[in-house]
């Protein structure tokens, strides 16, 4: 492997160059069936001009689906696509993916072993003149700092580097919007923070709309303008980071954004009943059965003193941190919590819990907000 000029902690100089203006990208009512199972429920979303839009959800929840249908892969069963409120995949028209003025960037890169870097980066400028061609791969290869390996193949690249090749190839017909697939699953963990960066700053940079597929909650908090959360077909919630984490509006959404224990319990005068003491439930009517989610990053363990007394089952090192399991008086399973590693004394058993109300949070029975 290369070693990475930057340390693959940031990229070199960069040409700036323009691109097609920010276009806007919508979805309406987007369905989609595959061997008749459905796989896209209905969903209605809009990437607005400049912005990095994340779809977030677990595994089969159609966010790469969503994408394809999107890039022209893929064809709805229903619904349209526009760009710019012109629709390029509909019941009366099916652009294909080269007359979209979409870019797409695979999970794994997708380059061409036997193809320099620059040719890789000039694939699909087959529109231009060869020399216009590779004059416009060696700017895209200027834009991410790796224009010194033009003429390299790209088993010799790291994997960061590899994917800055495959940032620029779709880059280089200067789209309008980047779609993005898990472009940073292959990464190596300790490149991962530094080679988002990269890849935000030249996102901004090209000034293109961009919508990244990605599972993780925190790559999608890094990166997103917005955040849509999918969960089998469906939209669950679209915010900003700050939205979906504060205000969740159903239990699954709250889970994907921050562990949390969870409890039921029912409504007895304006007040939830729960191992860990009462829970404000004046929203829900006298009577009803409803979920409290309780965020690990909520509970405070002390030696004493604390409002909820229990006892340690477990203790998981986790270098800054320990991940404790506790048992606790009317609970029917260990309540997790998470402390500073140097916090508890070694050997110690019986502590007790506060919970820091902010992140307590009480759904109704079906896990939603009322």
């Amino acid at each position: 492997m290369a070693s990475d000029p930057s340390g693959g902690n940031g990229i070199e100089t960069r040409r700036a160059s323009a691109v097609t203006f920010a276009a806007r990208l919508a979805f309406e009512d987007i369905h989609h069936s595959y061997h008749s199972k459905e796989t896209i429920r209905g969903i209605s979303l809009t990437a607005e001009p400049g912005e990095v839009l994340c779809l977030l959800g677990p595994s089969g929840s159609g966010k790469t689906t969503l994408l394809r249908i999107a890039a022209g892969i893929e064809a709805q069963t229903s619904g349209r696509v526009l760009l710019n409120d012109r629709e390029i995949a509909g019941p009366a028209v099916f652009l294909p993916p080269e007359r979209r003025g979409v870019g797409l960037m695979f999970q794994d890169f997708a380059l061409f072993p036997h193809m320099s870097v620059l040719d890789n980066v000039r694939f699909g400028l087959t529109a231009l003149p060869r020399a216009e061609a590779e004059a416009e791969a060696q700017v895209a290869l200027e834009r991410v700092g790796l224009a010194h390996y033009a003429q390299k193949y790209p088993h010799v690249l790291s994997g960061g580097e590899q994917q800055r090749v495959a940032l620029a190839r779709a880059l280089a017909p200067r789209p309008s919007v980047l779609l993005m697939d898990e472009p940073f699953s292959g990464l190596d963990s300790r490149l991962k923070d530094s080679i988002r960066a990269d890849t935000l700053a030249i996102l901004r940079q090209s000034r293109a709309s961009a919508i990244v597929v990605t599972h993780d909650a925190e790559e999608a908090m890094r990166m997103g303008d917005r955040i849509a959360l999918l969960k089998d077909g469906r939209l669950v919630q679209v915010g900003t980071a700050e939205e979906l984490y504060l205000n969740p509006q159903s239990i699954f959404a709250a889970a994907f954004f921050s562990e949390i224990n969870e409890f039921s319990g029912h409504v007895r005068g304006g007040v939830v009943e729960t191992p860990l003491g009462n829970v404000d439930g004046k929203r829900f009517a006298d009577g009803q059965t409803v979920r409290v989610a309780v965020r690990l990053s909520g509970l405070t363990v002390h030696e004493k003193d604390g409002e909820t007394p229990a006892r340690i089952l477990s203790r998981r090192f986790l270098g800054v941190v320990e991940l404790l399991e506790l048992a606790v008086p009317g609970a029917d399973r260990p309540i997790r919590a998470r402390v500073r590693a140097d916090q508890l004394a070694p050997g110690l058993r019986d502590v007790t819990l506060s919970a820091n109300h902010r992140d307590i949070l009480v759904f109704e029975k079906d896990g939603r907000t009322s």
